[in-house]
């Protein structure tokens, strides 16, 4: 046997088996590599998901709290509105009294003038 084979004998017998054992080595890590990723993204994902329900649930409250404010001030303003819907009813009203009262007095009127001219 000579040194070439020797040396081809002892790299088989030696240095194959332990780059076999690192390529297991690598394999094996690798695996464990890609389950600590979907860990982590699983993780990362239920992080996630649990700040957009936080933002979710803000952006909720500050909605009905703009929304409670609005109400208030529609409802406001149309108390507003309708106290001046019956202060212009009121007016009416006093307007239509004084109308009839005016109305009255000119058949009076009428009436008398009637009687003036009758009589002359």
């Amino acid at each position: 046997m000579g040194v070439y084979e020797n040396v081809k004998k002892a790299l088989q017998d030696i240095v194959a088996p332990e780059l076999q054992s690192l390529r297991g080595e690598i394999k094996r890590l690798d695996e464990k590599i890609d389950s600590l990723r979907e860990i982590e993204i699983k993780r990362l994902d239920e992080k996630i998901d649990s700040l957009r329900e936080i933002e979710i649930k803000r952006l909720d409250e500050k909605i009905d709290s703009q929304s409670r404010g609005i109400n208030d001030r529609i409802n406001s303003l149309r108390n507003e509105i309708l106290s001046e819907i019956k202060r212009l009813d009121g007016k009416i009203d006093s307007l239509d009294s004084h109308l009839r009262i005016a109305i009255d007095i000119r058949e009076r009127l009428a009436k008398v003038e009637a009687k003036f001219a009758g009589s002359s």
